[in-house]
Order: structure tokens, then sequence, then C-alpha cells
């Protein structure tokens, strides 16, 4: 079963304009390991004291999932988590040219040597390491592979492969990965953005080619265009992979709402898995299919993410739909009447970009059968 490392409160929180308090993490953490986190990336210690009492009591909350600060590759870094008391941290390192050309001055062998020293300390310390390979999609296969080799040596149990800038596509994930994973030196996680809306299917790419975890976000908060998803990272295992997820539905649309409120965003109401209209049918074929077989047109049940299929009464709509609301309402239709209907419907919500509520279609009914 692949695993979930979600970021939220480190990478989603690096989203600009976003900064979460402390009453906001320990919610965010406590919903996140109720809806099936497997693993939680909580913080940067190195930003300072705030942010080390934050992960103090994150850790404090006695979670299932495992939790994780994330650091650079630096002794000060790794002993500010350390004085966290965590037991397990992500180490990023620069992979591309472009990177260690702005942080090492270009030298390959500097960065080895602070991956040796910082790697190993960690691992004296007895924590589990992930190494971070930053920016490792813009980088050279054979220096991850030194990486990772180097890595396992000095006691990393994991590498994290980042595409940092969101510039993988699902195909060359899977053959950059599996090539990765052929190596068979550590466990690949993903860490995928999403500036081409890729960041989901490029995750899921790398589990298919091998790798063991995937980083999310809850509603893909982070970085620029943000991360992938947990919630639909968390469907997709579920009704795409067949993976044995029990999924909440109140507690996850909690979740969903708490960091978005926290995040001062509001949530697209198309967005997939949350998004309040994504079980409504308004087009005749669709809303006439479902109310034959509610498997027609939807993946799987509305209310497993705490939502209603729903029939609105708008442009598209066709006989069946406006049928079904006035038998809901003790009328049975004429059918000559209903003709005469769709063409006025159309044109009210046309004029004013509105959907007809029920009183208003029986009104436009009775008004009808007048005539």
């Amino acid at each position: 079963m692949a695993l979930i490392n979600d970021t939220t409160l480190r990478d989603g929180e690096q989203a600009p304009y976003v900064a979460f308090n402390t009453a906001e993490k320990l919610r965010i953490a406590t919903l996140l390991d109720a809806c099936g986190a497997d693993e939680l990336e909580i913080g940067i210690a190195a930003m300072g004291t705030k942010e080390r009492d934050d992960i103090k009591e994150l850790l404090g909350l006695g979670l299932k999932a495992r939790m994780m600060t994330w650091n650079r590759m630096k002794m000060d870094d790794l002993e500010a988590s350390l004085s966290c008391g965590i037991k397990a941290v992500d180490l990023s390192i620069p992979i591309s040219d472009i990177l260690i050309d702005v942080k090492f001055g270009g030298s390959k062998g500097k960065v080895l040597s602070e991956l040796e020293r910082v790697v190993t300390a960690a691992s004296r310390e007895g924590l589990f390491v992930c190494i971070g390979g930053e920016d490792s999609s813009r980088g050279e296969l054979s220096f991850i592979r030194d990486v990772m080799e180097l890595g396992r040596e000095c006691g990393a149990e994991r590498f994290r492969y980042c595409d940092t800038i969101g510039v993988m596509t699902p195909t060359q994930t899977y053959h950059t990965v599996k090539s990765l994973c052929d190596y068979n030196i550590l466990p690949i996680e993903m860490h995928t953005h999403n500036d081409f809306g890729l960041a989901n299917a490029n995750a899921l790419s790398g589990i298919d080619a091998g790798a063991i975890s995937m980083n999310t976000t809850v509603i893909g908060l982070g970085e620029r265009a943000g991360n992938a998803s947990f919630e639909q990272i968390l469907m997709a295992l579920k009704h795409l992979y067949g993976e044995e997820r029990a999924i909440d539905p109140v507690l996850l649309r909690n979740l969903v709402y708490a960091v978005a409120n926290a995040a001062n965003i509001h949530l697209a109401t198309n967005a997939p898995i949350v998004g309040e209209r994504i079980f409504a049918h308004e087009s005749g074929i669709h809303a006439d299919g479902m109310m034959k077989d509610s498997h027609a047109y939807e993946p799987y049940e509305a209310e497993e993410v705490g939502l209603k299929s729903s029939f609105p009464i708008g442009k598209h709509s066709g006989s069946a739909t406006i049928r079904y609301h006035l038998a809901r309402i003790g009328i049975s239709a004429d059918n000559s009447i209903l003709g005469e209907l769709l063409p006025k419907i159309r044109e009210i919500v046309t004029s004013r970009k509105r959907v007809l509520e029920i009183g208003e279609l029986k009104s436009l009914y009775q008004d009808a059968i007048c005539l």
C-alpha cells in the first residue's frame, strides 16, 4: 500500500499569503491523522523558537502518523530538529546543476560532503532519514544515483524525488522513477508540484513505477500552483488502486475546510472530491441517466465525501428533470406542457445566469395550465 506523507504543515504553509497559527496546526494534524495520512511533515525547526514550540506541541498529540521535520542539509537545521524531540527528518539537498550553482557554488563534491556529514550525524541519533532531492527532475540520474548510494552508506532510508518546479510529464516520471527503483538503492518518495496541473498524475505515475510514498497537501496547497492533493490522492488510492482505506466523509470535509479557512482560500465549486457542485447534474441526458441508475454518471457515491446528488433546473435540463421536480411536490406533469416550459426555462436561466427554484417552476407550470 502506498504511503501518504502529507506536508500541508510545511510545504502547504509555504504557499504565498498563508500562515497557520498553533491551534490551526494542531487541528489540521489531528484531522489528517484521522483521515488516513500515514506520515506528516510538520514544520521547519530552523525557523525559530515559535516554530519549534509548535513542533513540540504537534509531537505531543501522540498521533498514529509518523511525524517528521523538513531541514536543509545543514548541521544547524538538524540540531534544531533534534531539540524538538523529532524522530524522523527530511534532509534536503539540491540535485540540479542550477541549484547546486546557486547553493554550493557549482560544486557537487561539496554537496556530497555535506550530505555525508549531516546524514551520518542524523543516523547516529537514531533518526529515520529521508534525503530530499531538491529539483531532482532537472538533475542527472547519475548524480541522483551517487546521492542515493552515499546516503544509504550513511544511514538514509528513503530518497525523495522532487519535481520542484513541476516540469515532468507522467510518462517521463514513470520512466525516470522506474530507473531509480531498478537501482534498488533506496525506496523512492514522490514530491510533485502542480505548475502544469500534473502533480497528482506524476505522483501516481511514480507509484506505478515502484515508488512507495507520495507527498500531498490538503486542497493541493503549496508553492506557486501547489502540490498533489491529499483528498484527491486518498480517493484515487481507494477507488482507482483498490487500496483498503476507510474514509469518513465528515472528517474529510472538516479537514478540507479547516485548511481552506486557515489559508483564507475559497474552494472552487467544481473542485474534485470536495466541490459543492460536483454531483449536480443539469444536462438532460445525464440527469435522466442518473434517475434511472445512480451509478450512470458518478464514479463513486456522493455520500462518501459528504455530498448529495442533485438535479438543478437550468438551461440544459430536459423533461425528465422537470418531471422529477414536479413529482416531488405532488404534480403529475402533462407532457405537452413540459414541451412548452423548456424553452421558457432556458430563456429565464440564460438571461439571469441562475437556475430555477422549485417554487418558480411550480408557478411556471401552473401559469401554463391556465393558458
